[in-house]
């Protein structure tokens, strides 16, 4: 058949004309979804026949991209009528092997598919994970031309699962290549990682983290600052998240953290990142955090002690460069975890940990003006589905996993002005009342201030 008209219910039409007709309303500024919904099926209905009567490579990007257009704008609303596309895209895809950027404009109808499915995403799995599989794989020649896409195509993928299965996981070896390029898509790369960690950590850490860490141990060598700081994130994350499986899986990317905070990173950007990853090890691991102070201290030719009260002043004088309430408040958290303690090094720097809990309380407490009481305004007690708005997406399965992990979070879970207390009343407990008040002694007088009125009344 030409492509010169098209047939759809009995009238011809030239095939620009219905792409045309059909893009503008969509691409509008001032586009309005619920004035296009009773459309929807029609609309969507003749697109999909457009697609499968025209034979034209441009033409079928043509259209797939004002379905694509489609897609996004209603989002969820297009669950219905996809069906038809569905099933019709793997043998359109299957016919395409020689059309690059036919393939191409597939993948990005794909990625509008997965947003607007969801979790019933998985659905696709059979047909996606493939693509995504050749997509992304730089030994496959077709990859110069779908890599990008491919990529963003697994991202969503995986925002969008609702559980890992094995062959979403076995993608993953195609990783260590993709990194290696230290190409532009390297921030897409690291958002995957994110993805799979905050997807199964599990299952992901034990089966990847090794080579993983190889693969970021070469990065780091070669990298600016940005990426050094996004390699240290996903450490940070797979900390967060697997506390004791993430600090031995990366073990060995830990002593240059250590090493940059006691040698004061001359980056503030880097230096919170350090900071962040330390904090989480020794707030949640902190059994792992004393072995790796006792490896570096040999390194350093000094006792683990005298190192920690390097780390911990160094912590002191470069708290301003951590700029993110939840990393200050961590912080704090972290270094009041040392106490109680009858360690002279420990009690020497009280005072410095004394300034960072109250900078931190600062950040992180409002005050009730009814009651006059302060509340950690960080605190999450339960996991609430938003009330979404027309205009707003729904919450990826990504989103719904942050929020659950954040309920287990420290950050989140624990009061920081009732954590500051407890560490204090247990301090005073082991040294007495005037040894305890000899080392309250030691901070400024206005700190301390500061630091009853957070505490008064509990």
């Amino acid at each position: 058949m030409s492509d010169n008209r098209v047939c759809l219910r009995g009238h011809c039409f030239s095939p620009a004309v219905i792409i045309l007709n059909s893009a503008l309303p969509v691409d509008d500024f001032e586009f309005r979804t619920e004035q296009f919904l009773p459309y929807l099926e029609s609309i969507f209905g003749l697109l999909f026949q457009l697609l499968q009567q025209v034979n034209e490579c441009d033409t079928k990007m043509q259209v797939l991209h004002v379905i694509s257009c489609v897609i996004e704008r209603v989002s969820i609303q297009i669950r219905p009528y996809v069906g038809c596309l569905v099933q019709y895209l793997p043998l359109l895809w299957k016919q395409s092997e020689e059309h690059n950027m036919l393939r191409c404009a597939i993948l990005t109808t794909l990625i509008h598919l997965v947003q607007g499915l969801g979790a019933e995403s998985k659905n696709l799995y059979p047909f996606l994970l493939p693509v995504i599989q050749l997509s992304t794989d730089v030994s496959q020649p077709p990859h110069v031309y779908l890599l990008e896409d491919g990529l963003e195509l697994w991202l969503v993928t995986l925002e969008n699962s609702p559980a890992i299965t094995p062959e979403l996981l076995r993608i993953f070896q195609n990783m260590s290549a993709l990194l290696e390029l230290s190409s532009e898509n390297v921030r897409t790369c690291f958002q995957i990682i994110n993805a799979y960690i905050y997807l199964s950590a599990t299952d992901f850490l034990q089966n990847y983290a090794e080579a993983l860490c190889r693969s970021f141990c070469e990065l780091l060598r070669d990298i600016t600052t940005e990426g050094q700081v996004q390699v240290l994130k996903v450490v940070e994350i797979a900390i967060k998240v697997s506390p004791l499986l993430g600090s031995h899986m990366f073990q060995p990317l830990l002593p240059s953290v250590i090493r940059g905070i006691v040698e004061g990173e001359r980056y503030p950007v880097v230096m919170s990142t350090y900071l962040g990853v330390t904090g989480r090890i020794l707030l949640q691991n902190s059994g792992f955090f004393t072995s790796l102070l006792t490896q570096m201290a040999a390194e350093y030719n000094q006792e683990a002690d005298q190192l920690l009260g390097s780390m911990i002043e160094m912590w002191v004088d470069r708290m301003d460069n951590i700029t993110q309430p939840e990393r200050r408040k961590l912080s704090a958290l972290a270094l009041m975890s040392l106490l109680p303690s009858d360690n002279s090094v420990i009690q020497d720097k009280f005072c410095g940990i004394i300034n960072i809990s109250v900078e931190a309380l600062h950040d992180v407490m409002t005050e009730d003006p009814e009651t006059s009481t302060f509340k950690d305004c960080m605190l999450m007690s339960h996991f609430e589905e938003p009330k979404l708005t027309d205009d707003e997406e729904p919450p990826t399965e990504q989103d719904k996993r942050r929020k659950l992990l954040a309920l287990e979070d420290p950050v989140h879970s624990v009061s920081l002005q009732q954590f500051v207390y407890e560490k204090l009343k247990a301090q005073q407990m082991l040294m007495g009342d005037q040894g305890f008040q000899a080392l309250m002694e030691t901070v400024d007088t206005e700190i301390v201030r500061q630091l009853q009125e957070f505490i008064h009344g509990m």
